[in-house]
């Protein structure tokens, strides 16, 4: 039974298993924010998504991943649609991504329903990574 709920100051462990990327402030703002929610297998926690908001309004999902040996059972998707869906009905008409070129996330994306957005390219040294594309979704 797969469950989804906001993200609570006992994730951190399981989080972080997860998302190296946000620091300690973040995942504090997410818990309070209620930005972050976590997706179980009954009892086995096995995802995590987190968002902001890009231009301070729209929703903007930074992170969606799911645990590497529980991937490939949809639970991404319904972690996805259960976001989209919170967003839609806090009034939100569009809902925002990005990934980078060199990782198969975008094909998840534009399956889901996602567009090509466009993309930027960093290149200073010290923050160089390959292009990172934007998806956007009506929703």
């Amino acid at each position: 039974m797969v469950n989804i709920r906001y993200v609570e100051n006992s994730d951190r462990q399981f989080w972080y298993s997860l998302d190296k990327h946000l620091p300690e402030e973040g995942f504090t703002e997410k818990v309070n924010r209620h930005m972050g929610y976590i997706l179980s297998d009954g009892k086995i926690p096995a995802g995590l998504l987190r968002y902001n908001f890009f231009w301070d309004n729209l929703p903007f999902c930074t992170m969606l991943f799911i645990d590497w040996h529980m991937q490939g059972k949809g639970f991404g998707k319904e972690l996805l649609l259960y976001w989209e869906q919170e967003m839609k009905s806090k009034g939100h008409g569009m809902v925002m991504t990005s990934t980078q070129v060199d990782e198969n996330a975008q094909h998840f994306y534009r399956k889901a329903g996602y567009q090509d957005a466009g993309c930027l390219v960093l290149d200073i040294p010290g923050y160089k990574q390959p292009m990172e594309m934007f998806l956007v979704k009506k929703i």
